[in-house]
């Protein structure tokens, strides 16, 4: 199999990359969670350079890209700690373009392509604990119209949001819509998290909506699994930064007279996270490229993927810390940012114990050696 990326993925690499260095410094990123945790401007700025339509087809006004592609530019991005969320329109292409009817493509695609429209997945509740079988929130027809109440958590930039994808139990089964943020009985209430960037709790108060798919479970997986594999690309280019930044400083600070990368101990220390972070690249990779799998091989495959990489931000976001000293958890300092980053990831679409229970849940006979 060739792992190698091809001309075109590497031109994208590079064009993200230097967005990334010249466009989105670290006193940019400072100054956006200070005003709340999210811009428009820079939203737009990624929309500009096609990645918000990444996962669009050409007919559609996207770029009309797969997965591998995803990761390269989910990596970029992740290398800058960039607060904006992408992974939303990634799963806000994938999802409408399979799944919405006609009508609601033809609307709503070019709008999320060119970053006219924030499309975000709205699915996460107080009881579910990460299932996403379990729904609290109802959704009522009457005649060709439909209409949803419940409240969804956590919603990533719910409040700056044009509209939401919401899973809802209609009829005993769970259906996917879309709800407009503009939509009467539709209510929010935002917050900043803990990395900096911007969450809300969404209120539906029979709110009115379009159906995307009576399939919701099928599609709410798809979107999850989408979100996972941007997700654990993203982290990679967390955790090699964070890697960099930390051997930058273990090869200036001194200690009796010598840096400290030349202790025996700290450089074992180093060579555990370089080992954590390959481990990550490697089942980030593997993600990816079960993307477009059946859905049960794809399950599998973004659960095992999700607790590597929940173990390799843990340990590189700690040790990374440690390594560093008091400085490292200075909010002057960018890697106390990494290390919020890390462990936020580390929860977000599900947490290592939930998926290791998945791993194990999804093993089959081979016990998951030759699958």
């Amino acid at each position: 199999m060739d792992f190698d990326f091809s001309d075109e993925q590497e031109q994208l690499r590079d064009a993200v990359r230097k967005w990334v260095d010249k466009g989105y410094t670290f006193e940019r990123r400072k100054s956006i969670v200070q005003a709340g945790g999210f811009s428009r401007e820079v939203f737009n700025e990624l929309a500009e350079l096609g990645l918000t339509g990444l996962y669009i087809s050409d007919d559609d006004g996207g770029m009309g890209m797969g997965p591998v592609e995803g990761m390269v530019v989910m990596e970029e991005l992740g290398r800058g700690i960039v607060l904006e969320p992408v992974t939303q329109s990634l799963i806000a292409g994938g999802v409408i373009s399979g799944y919405a009817p006609a009508a609601l493509k033809s609307a709503w695609l070019p709008k999320v392509a060119g970053g006219e429209a924030l499309v975000v997945l709205a699915y996460q509740e107080r009881k579910a604990r990460y299932r996403l079988d379990v729904c609290e929130a109802k959704a009522t027809q009457a005649g060709a119209a439909w209409a949803i109440s419940g409240t969804k958590n956590m919603v990533p930039a719910g409040d700056q949001a044009d509209a939401y994808l919401v899973p809802a139990m209609a009829g005993g089964k769970l259906a996917m819509f879309l709800v407009e943020r503009s939509a009467s009985g539709v209510s929010t209430q935002g917050y900043g998290t803990q990395d900096g960037s911007r969450a809300a709790d969404v209120v539906f108060n029979n709110a009115a909506a379009q159906l995307v798919t009576a399939e919701g479970l099928t599609a709410l997986e798809h979107a999850v699994d989408i979100g996972i594999a941007a997700l654990c690309a993203q982290a990679v280019g967390v955790m090699d930064k964070t890697l960099a930044v930390t051997l930058e400083y273990m090869n200036t600070r001194k200690q009796f007279g010598v840096v400290i990368s030349s202790f025996q101990a700290l450089r074992h220390r180093a060579a555990d996270l370089k080992m954590q972070l390959e481990l990550a690249r490697s089942m980030s990779f593997y993600a990816s490229l079960k993307l477009n799998a059946p859905a049960d091989e794809r399950r599998r495959a973004m659960a095992r993927a999700k607790y590597q990489l929940g173990q390799s931000m843990r340990a590189v976001s700690q040790q990374s810390v440690q390594l560093h000293g008091g400085i490292g958890v200075t909010d002057e300092y960018i890697v106390s940012h990494y290390f919020k980053t890390l462990t936020q990831m580390e929860m977000t679409f599900g947490d290592s114990l939930h998926h290791l229970g998945q791993v194990s849940e999804r093993m089959q006979e081979t016990a998951g050696v030759f699958a």
